[in-house]
This record gives structure tokens, C-alpha cells and sequence, in this order.
């Protein structure tokens, strides 16, 4: 393939693909055809299961823009391969913006990535709409239009069409592939579409559904049966079934039939739970306002991107995406985010005529205006309207590509999980299917030798082959993992995504949010700094009082917030709610027939009690006089401009009753409403005082207020762009919050550090608030050093530079001349350096600049970075994604609110949203604290030593009983029908599935069960194993051969008492055993096997450090005592029944005792290898320093990290590290110009090195 053929589609996305095309080739067809032929069906098979071999096989390359099939491969670690069918169908217009009726394109259309000489795809051939306009009916309707050919694929439900100027597939989004700006929306967008550009628009985005179909029975099933797993069960059936194994043909088909059938009932439930889920309120009627100013009533799935629907005052649930552009909406994205407080949505801003703004210049974006948007599948609660100007949206995004879509989507093609463990698995069995080949070609000699019959041959040597893959491997691999699911919804954890519960095992990092998370949710007022003249008051604990209730201050709290009433309760963010409840002020909002009374919105309105309000001298006319004045000091909130965590800031403009001028308050992050303020308002202790409260663990607000000029009339007001506002401020003060550490999370925090387990901090608070809080809760020790990363972008002709400073004594002047401290004066010079103790701290703008300019310099970062504040959601989920990048296992502990990408990029995203269930995160815990995370990371290392301890076990059976039929084949014997069915069934499956319910150890130890099956210590444990299971098979074999009363064994043979003839008669009516299975030899080996599965299952069910004893487990030891019990007393006390269905012959007494031998010193070298050698001395000696690279991995302030760091310079031709992050840190110890000093700069520069310390 010529490399300029291969196309890339979603660049730099999530699910960026390579693209090959390829074009049919009959020939090819033809010869694959007759290779399915004359091999019975199985190259079609193999076709099916490799996808890039059946479009290699039967196609020939061609390029991208001719392609009949395109054959696509993902970009990352899992490089998948999809194929998929390339459609062409005809339509009157060449991109979605053409506008028929006037024959041009919108004014935006330039901008399209859908030229008009471009030959655009449609959605499908089979795409209409609910009034049956077809693609075939618009061409009739428009014939004077040159029909255009379209072409595109689908693939995980989205379309991809064929883009003439970009030369490559691409994606229709909806309305922000125009690039339209905020002005253009109002401008352009907000009339609506005409019926026919709505149906036009249809044949490329198709019908807004997101649809989940529900597959029938009989696809999952040919899907399931299509296996490999179930085909070479099927080759195992029909090969036993011509062997007359008939009895364990038809157990392995009932034991297939029970596992597809389960199978089946879980995906098919869930499928109709996903689809019932999103079926639900995803089709309505809503109110669609036409080109011609009508508004008509539609079916949602009519609805396209431009249209403009009208928000019912009462509320519904969102059918598209849509930005506001008139009214405000309150709405509950719980669905989205997991968190139920409601947040309010205003219109998006427009440009008034002869002002510039950069917000309504600048593109639309949903992520940049999702305080304007209305997502998908949100309840919106109520809207606020104008008389004659109702709550408008116009549609961005419909069907799978909305943000409800794109979750669907998630869910319904996730990535596969990328664990070592399930990569070994499959190097193991391939291990083991070369041991059967060697088997094979054996069986095959042997048999040849002994002059067997052709047809003898090809079923024994194939017999060989099937006994390698174990038929109960995947049910017994998942049972660890079910029941680890069942114990963690006992303890209020549920899962949604049971494969992440083994990765939980293997955690050695948790990155945790602050508020709601490590702090309380709710903030408690602590006090107030009011500031006067440019000069701190002191501070006041109420204000609530009397001489504060007129007060600009006091008139900010109760005024600048996004509350709402909601059936009469006050509603919103938990912040806003304390502080309007300490103002003691009331809310009162207008009802629809009060709105419907006046030419404008009814605002909201705050006022203060009565009782707050001056006190009068008492009497009856004094008391009129109080009632008129608490009646007219009121304040009415004209417009919102809502909290954004990009601005770090929210306003209002109010007016107080009365008053002709109206007044703009702000509050906010401190640090951001100082630099919106004239600079004589702000006091010059302003950063002292911060600090000094912030070091302390307090939440810091700082509020503002302006008087607006009296030309800014009410509608002026609700166009303006808040940049206009938010200028020119009179700095109020600070409200000081308190957010008290949960009781929990020393004691959760202490548990994780003493198990290695590294934890993080990434807040959207302020960074001195973080790093006390981390400091209080034991993140970081006290004799800890926190150097903070100050990172500033390129500007005026400078480099992007990182300032460093000490968190202890931080620089708030502009020079770092001032700062004198150096990393020498927290740690002395004739100290080891192994032994500092350092912590990086940095903000979101700090992490995003690093990350941009200092890429080398970012993995030294988090390699000790504990404290990371200020960082909006998008930069959480890069810190995860940097965490891995380094190879940390990474989990994520949030409330739900701003934490949903990290929660789904980590290896295990822990929710603690308060919904049962979220789709936001793998893990939701209804324990509203972090004693969940040890909880979960001990029932991962459970569930991963049980899949261990059951991998090892499967491997064992499939190799003991490998064993004992290559032994008997080379006396031309094998195990009989029932036998096999005995240990398959009795033995095997019972063991399996209980030896998987210990439950997980008490408390997290210090280091992490190994990740992979590929390691020294579990393959030696196996090895040794199955060494000592073969010599003693041998060496029974070969004794029983040597006994004085040995012969070949006949019907008539009595080895039990030769002078008894009492069963002469009955033996002689015995049929003669063709498959040679009643023998010494056979019921000798069948019992030593036995007894050795139940060992090995023993010997493997480790129990303490991460799960519980054995003993404890009593399922387990009913069933294996039970076992011991039955097969001692058949071999000491048999009985004629059960000898005679297990096909076992009679021996003598001192034979049974000298095999009860056999099995009793099999037994105790099995338990003194594997409990002695192979986990005491071999471990401590051999692997100690596997042992140390992993007890090393994540200790809770890196001392662990330099530490091994150091021991492997000591020693450096002996330990090599696997992780990125060992590696790192053994580079950092013998770095002497690391850690920077806090006194230096680091400067970006042009060549490849990161920068320079100066």
C-alpha cells in the first residue's frame, strides 16, 4: 500500500483511525469462495475473525475517494481493525448549509468543510423523515439541481463522508462546522428553517435518535456460537463424539449450552437496559419556530442542526443539543455530570450595534459556551421569558452527536482493557497449545509404532490437542470477578464496567478532589474582611447586622449568586446557599401570571427581614414607617453572568428598588476580582491577607461592585457582554468559608500511604488552600518541603519561563530576588540527597504552559507533583493521562461534578455522587467518603489473585490430566468416559467456582500483587509444580509395573484376592474393553491425578497478604474435604457400582496403601516447594529485588521512590526497573541540578533541551 493512500481519520482525537481503501476484486472472490469450500467452512471463519485478512483476500487497494471498502485500523496501544462498506446515494445539494430556495450557500458557508463543488454525503439511502420526504422526492422537488453523488460509511454509529477538498472522510458534526460566532447565531440562526431546508438538512445528519438496537436472539446467538472458544469446543465434541465419549461430548454441549445461554440473557438485558434508558422522554413533540414566524409542533426526531425550538416554560427533557439564545433556563444535568444541583443557563450574549466584543466574535464551542448550552437528555426545571419573546434555542448537535450520543456511544463501543494479566493469558495457552503439538506429534509416533489403525490416530493424537484448553477456563476466570462485584455492592460500590475490578488491584496512585471529596461538601461562613477606603476592617464573624444590612457588601452576598426556587425551596450550589443564608435576606422569584403582567421579565428579587432592618421607636405610626421601608429596600437581579470555571468568577447587574442607576457585583476567586478592580480599592496587606487566611485551609471569596452608568437601560443590560461589566471595580472584601476536613480521610489517606499507594490532590480551589488542606489531612508531612511551579507563557518577544518558589514562605512580590530560600535551608548539605523530601505544586495555568512548552520537564513534575489546583476539567483528565503516561496505574476519587473525564480516562474512576449508578465513572460508591477507595483496591487485589490462583489451577488440570493420557497412550490406554466426566465436573468445576469466594484481606500491605503471569516467582510456582505432578504420575506408572502381582490386566483378573472366585462368573460376561481403559496402569493414574488436583487447587488458593485464609473460605473446604472423603474410601472401601461406571479395576491392599504414599509425599513436596521455597526463600532472596522495584512504586511523599532509586545505583548491574516512573527517578537521584532551587528560573528554549536552570 502506498503510504500516501493511507488516510487518518479524527486526528488527534480519541478514536483516531488509519484509513486504507479497497475495491472488489472477482477473481479473488472466486478462489476465496472454493478455499471455503474444500475446507469445510473454516477459511470463512478465520475471514470473519480477522477482518484485515478477509479485505486483503478478497479486494484490491485503490484509493480513499474510488474505495468500495475502506479496511480501518485505530491509532492506539490496541491497534483494532473494522471494516466497513462504502454507500453512495444522490441528493439535490452538496452540503448540508446549501441554501435551495435561493440557490447560494448562508454567508458562513465558506467556512464549511462541505464545499458546494464537493461531492457531500448523506446520511444514509435509507434516511427520511417522519413526513416521508425521501432524497429521491427533494431531487423531484428541485429539478432544476444537478443531482449530486455522496459517499460515506458508517461505522460505531457514526457517518463518515467523502470531503473532495480535504481529500479524506470526515464527520458532520451539526452547526459548528459553519464556525459560527456568537453575533452570527443571533444574526443568521435565530429565525429557524423553512419545511424544506429542515428536510434537506435531514438527508446529513439523519433523524435526531439516538437508537439503540436491541439485536434478536438468534444474531447474538451466531455471534456468540462464531467464538473461537465455542468453534474448537465444537471440533472437541465432534472429535470425542467419534471416540464414543459420548457422555462427556454431551456434559461439555450442556455445559456450553447453560454458558451461552447465560451469556446471551446478560448482553441481551443489557441491551434493553440501554435502550430503554435512552428511549425514555427521547422522542417528543416540541415547538419549532419557522423562517415565515409560525411556530409549528414537530416530532424531535424532525429536528436538524439550525432549526430554533421554543423551551416550554414548564420544563422537558432536552432532545439536542441547543444554546439559549433568549431567556434563562434552570436545569438538572445530573444525567451528565452526577451531581443534582441545578445550574442555570443564560442566553447566549449578543453584540450590540457599534460595540466589538471578542465573546460574540469569537466561534461558538460548546465546551467554551456551556453555560449557554442545553445539553442532551438534561431536565430543564423552568425557564424565565419575556411577554412576546420567548425561550428560544437554536439546535447545534442532534442524534449520536450530542453529549447524551456521545456517552451512548461510549457504552456501546467502549476500548477493550488493557491489563497484562488477560495478555498473558493468551501467551500461557499459547504455551500450552505447543505442549499439546508436542504431544501430538508423540501420540502420532507412538501410535505408528504400535501399528494403530489411521482412523485410532487421528482422534487420539487430535484428543491430545482438546485436552489443553480447560472447557470451564472463561466462567472460571470471571467467577473471582463476580463474586468481588457482589461484595463491593454489599458494601455500597457498583460497577459498570466488572474487567476494571482486576486493574483496581494493581492501583499505586489516587488523584483525589478536594470539596466534597477529602473536605465536606457544605462550606461554613467563618467570617467576613470587609474593606473600607482601600484599607482591611476588621473582620466580622455575622453580617447580619444591623450597621451591614444597606451595605454594598452585604447587598453582593445576598444578590451575586445563581439560586433558584424550585416547589418553593431554595436551590444551587452549595457555596451560593451559605453564603445568602448568612445574609438572613429572602428570595422571591415571579410567577408566570405576574411575568405575563408586565412588558418585561419580572427579576428576581432579594430583601432583607424585617427584623434585620434598623429598629424604629415603637409605636403605630413608626411601625407603618418600618413595614414601607422593609417593603421598598429591595434589590431586583436584572441579568446573571453565571460562574464559569474558566473565568474563575461570576456577576450580576441588580437594581435597588427605587433607584434609577443600577449596580454590577462580582464575586470570585481572589486573585482574579483584585485584577478586575481599581487598583487604589484594593488594600496593599491584599496579599498578605490572603495568604494568611488561604495557609490556614480557608476557602477564600472575594467580592466587588460597580455603579453603571445611567445610559445602560434594562435592554442594553440584557445584550451587553459581561467584559463590558466585569471592568473598573470597587473592591468589597473577603468571605472567608471554612471546609473542614471529613473524619475519614487522615485515617483513609494514612491506610494509603502505609500500602505505597501514592496520593494526589487536583482542586479547582485555590493553591495555599490546597496545600494546607494537604498538609491537614497528611498528603504532605510537615517536615515536607512544597516547591511551587509558577509557569508563564510566551509574550512579548520572552520565552515561556517556570519561576520557582517555596510554598512555606511564598514570593508575592514581583522580583525573585526577594525570595531567600533555597532548597539547602529546609534540607542540610551533608544529608544524603535520597532523604529530601519535596513536593511540586502547581495551578491549571502553570500545568497548561508545562505541558505545551516544558513537554520533557512534565513527567519530572508528577513524578512528585502532590498538589495541582486551580485546574479546570479537561486539565484533570490530562494530569491522568500524564500519570499514565509515566506507567502509573491510576485511580480517580471525585464527587461527580467537574471530575467526569478523569473519572473515565483513569484505570479506575471512583464516583461519589450520591445517584446509584453514574455513567460518568466505572465505580459509585453510595458512602459519601473515601473510605471507599482502600475498599475497592483490596477487593481488586483480591479479585487478582483469584484470577491468578484460577489461572494457575486451569493451567495445572489441563497439564496433570495432559499427563496421564500421554502416560497411558504409550501403553495404548486412556482415561475413560466417566472418568474424564468425574474430574471435569465433580472435581474441576466445583473446586473452580469456590476456591474463587475468599473474600479480601483485612487491610492494604505495602506492596501490590504482581500485574502479569509472565513473572519469575508464578512461573516458577507453575514449572515446579507440574514437574513434581509428572514425576510422580511417572513413578506410579513405572511401580505399579514392577509389583509382584502385576499383569496385563483382563477381565478374568483378580488382583485384589487371587484365591476368591466369587466374581469370576460376573467378569466373564464382561464385554471386552476396546479402548483398552480398565488397566492398572489407568485406575492407578486415575487416582494419583485426582488427588493431585485437589492439591494443586490447595497449594494455589493463597490467602493472606490479600485475601483471607483458605480455612475461612468453608465452601471451599466442604467441597474439598468431601472430596478427600469420597476418593479414600472408593480406593480403601470401593464399591462395585461406582468402580464399574469409573471403568476402575480392583488392586491389591498394599498397592492402595503404597499409592496412598505416593499421593501423601506428592502432597508434601507440592506444599514445601510452593509454600517454603518458591514464597519464602526464592522470594525473599531471588526476587527481592522485583520485590523492592514494586514495594517502591508509589510511597506516599516519593521517599520510596529515591530511596529504590538509590539502592539501584548501589547496586546497578542488578536491578533494572520496568516502570517509566523507576526509571525517572533513578535519573533524578544522580541529577544535581534537581530539584530546581527556589530561587532560579526555567526558561523554554528553541533547541530540543526542555530549558535551563539560571
Amino acid at each position: 500500500m502506498e503510504k500516501e493512500d493511507l488516510k487518518v481519520l479524527n486526528k488527534g482525537e480519541d478514536e483516531e483511525m488509519e484509513l486504507q481503501g479497497y475495491r472488489l476484486c472477482h477473481w479473488r472472490l472466486v478462489l476465496v469462495g472454493l478455499g471455503v469450500l474444500c475446507t469445510g467452512g473454516f477459511l470463512l471463519l478465520l475471514l470473519y475473525w480477522m477482518p484485515e485478512w478477509c479485505v486483503k483476500a478478497t479486494c484490491i487497494p485503490t484509493t480513499a475517494c474510488d474505495a468500495e471498502v475502506v479496511l480501518l485500523r485505530s491509532t492506539d496501544e490496541f491497534r483494532r481493525w473494522f471494516l466497513a462498506k462504502v454507500r453512495v446515494i444522490l441528493a439535490p445539494g452538496s452540503n448540508p448549509f446549501y441554501n435551495l430556495e435561493t440557490q447560494t450557500t448562508s454567508p458562513s458557508s465558506p467556512s464549511c468543510p462541505f464545499s458546494s463543488s464537493s461531492p457531500c454525503m448523506a446520511n444514509g439511502d435509507t434516511c427520511q423523515s417522519s413526513d416521508g420526504i425521501t432524497a429521491r422526492e427533494l431531487i423531484r422537488r428541485y429539478v432544476e439541481y444537478q443531482p449530486t453523488k455522496m459517499r460515506y460509511f458508517t461505522l460505531h454509529s457514526t457517518k463518515y463522508y467523502w470531503n473532495d477538498r480535504a481529500q479524506n472522510f470526515e464527520v458532520l458534526i451539526g452547526l459548528e462546522d459553519l464556525n459560527v460566532t456568537a453575533a452570527t447565531l443571533h444574526s443568521e440562526h435565530s429565525k429557524g428553517l423553512t419545511r424544506n431546508q429542515q428536510d434537506y438538512r435531514r438527508l446529513f445528519f439523519g433523524l435526531n435518535e439516538i437508537e439503540v438496537k436491541v439485536p434478536s436472539v438468534f444474531k447474538l446467538l451466531i455471534k456468540e456460537v462464531l467464538n473461537p472458544f465455542y468453534i474448537f469446543q465444537l471440533f472437541s465434541v465432534i472429535l470425542w463424539s467419534a471416540d464414543e465419549y459420548y457422555y462427556y461430548a454431551i456434559a461439555i454441549v450442556i455445559m456450553s449450552f447453560i454458558s451461552i445461554a447465560t451469556s446471551l440473557y446478560t448482553i441481551k438485558k443489557q441491551y434493553v437496559m440501554l435502550h430503554d434508558m435512552v428511549a425514555a422522554h427521547s422522542i417528543v413533540r416540541v415547538s419549532v419556530c419557522r423562517a415565515e414566524n409560525d411556530i409549528e409542533e414537530v416530532m424531535s426526531t424532525d429536528l436538524v442542526p439550525g432549526d430554533v425550538i421554543v423551551i416550554p416554560s414548564n420544563g422537558t427533557i432536552m432532545p439536542c443539543d441547543a444554546v439559549l439564545v433568549s431567556g434563562t433556563c434552570i436545569v438538572n444535568e445530573s444525567m451528565l455530570t452526577g451531581e443534582s444541583v441545578p445550574v442555570t443557563k443564560t442566553n447566549l450574549p449578543n453584540q450590540l450595534p457599534g460595540e466589538s466584543g471578542d465573546e460574540s466574535m469569537s466561534a461558538y464551542s460548546i465546551e467554551d459556551h456551556k453555560r449557554h448550552t442545553l445539553f442532551c437528555g438534561t431536565n430543564v426545571i423552568q425557564t424565565r421569558f419575556y411577554t412576546g419573546e420567548l425561550v428560544k434555542a437554536v439546535v447545534v448537535r442532534t442524534g449520536f452527536s450530542t453529549a447524551k450520543g456521545q456517552l451512548v456511544r461510549s457504552i456501546l463501543y467502549p476500548k477493550p482493557t488493557d491489563f497484562k494479566l488477560y495478555r498473558d493469558a493468551y501467551l500461557f495457552l499459547l504455551c500450552l497449545v505447543g505442549v499439546a503439538g508436542i504431544g501430538f506429534f508423540y501420540s502420532i509416533t507412538l501410535s505408528i509404532m504400535n501399528k494403530v489403525s489411521p482412523q485410532t490416530i487421528i482422534i487420539e493424537s487430535l484428543d491430545i490437542i482438546t485436552i489443553t484448553v480447560p472447557p470451564a477456563l472463561p466462567a472460571a476466570m470471571t467467577a473471582g470477578i463476580v463474586y468481588a462485584q457482589r461484595r463491593l455492592k454489599n458494601i455500597g460500590i457498583f460497577c459498570i464496567s466488572p474487567q476494571r475490578i482486576n486493574i483496581c488491584g494493581q492501583i499505586n496512585l489516587v488523584c483525589f478532589d478536594k470539596t466534597g471529596t477529602l473536605t465536606e461538601d457544605g462550606l461554613d461562613l467563618w467570617g467576613v474582611q470587609r474593606v473600607e477606603n482601600g484599607s482591611f476592617q476588621q473582620s466580622d464573624e455575622k453580617v447580619s447586622k444591623e450597621n451591614l444590612v444597606k451595605s454594598q457588601f452585604v447587598a453582593c452576598m445576598a444578590s451575586c449568586h445563581s439560586l433558584t426556587k424550585i416547589e418553593g425551596r431554595l436551590s444551587g450550589d452549595p457555596l451560593d446557599l451559605k453564603m445568602f443564608e448568612a445574609t438572613g435576606w429572602v428570595l422571591e422569584e415571579a410567577t408566570e401570571e405576574e411575568t405575563a403582567l408586565h412588558n418585561r421579565i419580572m427579576p428576581t428579587v432579594v430583601r432583607p427581614t424585617k427584623q434585620l432592618l434598623p429598629s424604629q421607636p415603637s409605636s403605630t405610626e413608626h411601625d407603618m414607617e418600618l413595614y414601607d421601608l422593609s417593603s421598598q429596600y429591595e434589590i431586583g437581579i436584572v441579568r446573571q453572568f453565571p460562574f464559569s470555571s474558566a473565568l474563575q468568577r461570576m456577576s450580576v447587574v441588580a437594581r435597588l428598588l427605587g433607584e434609577k442607576r443600577m449596580d454590577a457585583y462580582m464575586k470570585g476567586a481572589p486573585e482574579v476580582v483584585a485584577r478586575h478592580c481599581k487598583t487604589e480599592t484594593v488594600p496593599d496587606n491584599f496579599a498578605e491577607v490572603l495568604e494568611g487566611y488561604t495557609k490556614q485551609g480557608f476557602r477564600v471569596i472575594a467580592l466587588a461592585h460597580r455603579r453603571l452608568e445611567s445610559k445602560l437601560t434594562w435592554h442594553k443590560v440584557q445584550n451587553i457582554n459581561r467584559d463590558h461589566i466585569e471592568t473598573n471595580m470597587e473592591f468589597l472584601g473577603l468571605i472567608v468559608m471554612q471546609n473542614k476536613l471529613k473524619a475519614e480521610t487522615p485515617v483513609v489517606l494514612q491506610d494509603l500511604h502505609r500500602a505505597n499507594i501514592r496520593t494526589v490532590m487536583v482542586t479547582g480551589d485555590n493553591m495555599l488552600t490546597a496545600i494546607s488542606v494537604a498538609r491537614d489531612c497528611g498528603m504532605i508531612l510537615p517536615q515536607d518541603t512544597v516547591i511551587i511551579s509558577d509557569a508563564i507563557a510566551p509574550h512579548d518577544g520572552q520565552t515561556a519561563r517556570i519561576t520557582w518558589r517555596c510554598a512555606d514562605k511564598p514570593s508575592m512580590a514581583a522580583h525573585l530576588e526577594e525570595v531567600n530560600i533555597s532548597l539547602e535551608d529546609v534540607c542540610p548539605t551533608d544529608e544524603p540527597k535520597q532523604q529530601e523530601r519535596y513536593h511540586f505544586a502547581m495551578s491549571g495555568k502553570s500545568f497548561a504552559v508545562i505541558s505545551e512548552h516544558f513537554p520533557d520537564m512534565l513527567p519530572k513534575l508528577v513524578l512528585h507533583g502532590t498538589v495541582f489546583a486551580r485546574m479546570a476539567p479537561n486539565q484533570k483528565t490530562q494530569l491522568i493521562e500524564a500519570l499514565q503516561n509515566v506507567d502509573y496505574f491510576v485511580g480517580m476519587c471525585g464527587d461527580g461534578a467537574n471530575d467526569c473525564g478523569a473519572l473515565k480516562r483513569a484505570h479506575s474512576g471512583i464516583s461519589l455522587s450520591e445517584l446509584e449508578a453514574s455513567v460518568a465513572s466505572p465505580f459509585t460508591s453510595r458512602t459519601p467518603n473515601i473510605s471507599c477507595v482502600p475498599s475497592l483496591i483490596r477487593e481488586g487485589r483480591a479479585a487478582l489473585i483469584t484470577s491468578f490462583c484460577v489461572f494457575k489451577f486451569m493451567a495445572l488440570y489441563s497439564i496433570i490430566q495432559y499427563i496421564s493420557v500421554t502416560l497411558l497412550y504409550s501403553i495404548l490406554s486412556n482415561l475413560g468416559d466417566f472418568q474424564f466426566l468425574f474430574i471435569d465436573i465433580a472435581i474441576i468445576l466445583v473446586v473452580v467456582f469456590t476456591m474463587s469466594l475468599n473474600p479480601s484481606w483485612k487491610e492494604l500491605v505495602a506492596h501490590p500483587p504482581p500485574s502479569g503471569l509472565i513473572s519469575g516467582p508464578l512461573l516458577l510456582s507453575v514449572l515446579s509444580q507440574i514437574l513434581i505432578c509428572f514425576g510422580f504420575q511417572l513413578f506410579a506408572l513405572f511401580w505399579v509395573q514392577l509389583q509382584p502381582w502385576y499383569t496385563i490386566w483382563t477381565p478374568l483378573s483378580d488382583a485384589c484376592n487371587v484365591s476368591s472366585l466369587s466374581n469370576v462368573s460376573n467378569l466373564t460376561e464382561t464385554e471386552v474393553d476396546d479402548h483398552n481403559i480398565q488397566n492398572y496402569e489407568n485406575t492407578s493414574l486415575f487416582y494419583v491425578s485426582c488427588f493431585q488436583y485437589l492439591l494443586v487447587a490447595i497449594v494455589f488458593s493463597k490467602g493472606k497478604p490479600f485475601r483471607q485464609p483458605s480455612y475461612k473460605n468453608w465452601p471451599f473446604v466442604l467441597t474439598a474435604l468431601i472430596l478427600y472423603i469420597f476418593l479414600l474410601t472408593n480406593m480403601f472401601y470401593p464399591a462395585e457400582a461406582i468402580d464399574e461406571v469409573l471403568e476402575i479395576v480392583c488392586v491389591p491392599l498394599d498397592w492402595r496403601l503404597k499409592l496412598l504414599l505416593i499421593i501423601g509425599v506428592n502432597a508434601a513436596v507440592s506444599v514445601v516447594v510452593e509454600t517454603f521455597i518458591i514464597d519464602t526463600v526464592l522470594w525473599k532472596f531471588v526476587f527481592s529485588r522485583d520485590k523492592q522495584s514494586i514495594t517502591s512504586a508509589a510511597p506516599p511523599p516519593q521517599k520510596g521512590i529515591e530511596l529504590s532509586a538509590h539502592k539501584s545505583l548501589c547496586c546497578p548491574s542488578k536491578v533494572t526497573h520496568k516502570a517509566r516512573y523507576m526509571h525517572l527517578a533513578q535519573e533524578l537521584s544522580v541529577d544535581p541540578d534537581w530539584p530546581p532551587k527556589p530561587t532560579t528560573t526555567t526558561e523554554a528554549k528553541a533547541c530540543p533541551e526542555n530549558g535551563s536552570i539560571s
